[in-house]
């Protein structure tokens, strides 16, 4: 079983904490994304990111100062965001992250797709931006079916932690004899679901951990969660789809 996540915007570095074991597989794209972005204005960029001009002023200094090879830190480590802070990957034991290194997947604009232990260098680039490297629309016909297929293991299964804007890249091109599995968390409100952005981002990262601790492999396993007040929600869950509702909120529903 793989496990899919999406990345976060905030990065850091670190080179110290732990040791990078290898780099993503798809460098050689990842270096054509970058000669692209070295070609735009730094206005373009800012556009590109959708950010304002301190963030834009950053990310133009790590593209012209980048270094795909050298400096690097462990992805895990590296994304910072709500999701990655729940994990709390830096205190992971030994067995977790080889748990980890095994299972998980964290799907990437600018790198394609990334191991937890894969060195990565800061970065700004999301899957949804319109960047149109190599005369494609965008960045999800450039990447096209590498990223599924890089996914994919054995077991033709996986478990999606990620958003949408993620999630699809590997989703569009499943086939019959996969097992693609999303995993909602939300509240419910007048007997509907409703997830919300940083609660789902908390969720995601503490059932990765929840996961690594256990060693799970099995889907069904994963029904146990019971962290940050969710449960399993067996009449609202699916074959395809595993909703986990916030029991404080079902107590008001």
């Amino acid at each position: 079983m793989r496990i899919i996540i999406s990345p976060a915007k905030k990065m850091n570095h670190d080179c110290d904490t732990l040791a990078v074991m290898g780099k993503p597989v798809f460098l050689e794209e990842t270096e054509k994304i970058l000669a692209w972005l070295r070609k735009q204005s730094p206005q373009e960029l800012q556009k590109l990111w959708g950010c304002n001009e301190a963030i834009a002023a950053q990310n133009v200094r790590r593209i012209e100062e980048m270094d795909l090879h050298k400096n690097l830190t462990p992805a895990i480590l590296s994304y910072e965001g709500i999701q990655y802070q729940y994990m709390a990957p830096a205190v992971f034991e030994e067995k977790m992250l080889t748990y980890v290194q095994e299972h998980l997947r964290i799907l990437s604009g600018f790198y394609g797709v990334v191991r937890p232990m894969d060195g990565v260098t800061p970065y700004r680039l999301e899957m949804q931006a319109k960047a149109k490297i190599e005369g494609t629309a965008n960045l999800y016909a450039f990447w096209g079916r590498k990223l599924y297929e890089e996914v994919m293991g054995e077991d033709r299964t996986i478990l999606n932690l990620a958003s949408r804007e993620y999630s699809q890249c590997v989703e569009k091109f499943l086939q019959p004899e996969d097992t693609f599995i999303t995993c909602l968390f939300g509240e419910l409100s007048n007997g509907k679901v409703v997830q919300k952005g940083t609660y789902a981002k908390m969720a995601r990262g503490e059932m990765v951990r929840f996961m690594a601790e256990k060693g799970i492999t099995i889907p069904d396993q994963i029904k146990e969660f019971n962290r940050l007040d969710y449960y399993f929600h067996e009449e609202l869950s699916g074959e395809q789809e595993f909703v986990f509702i916030r029991s404080k909120q079902t107590a008001e529903g």
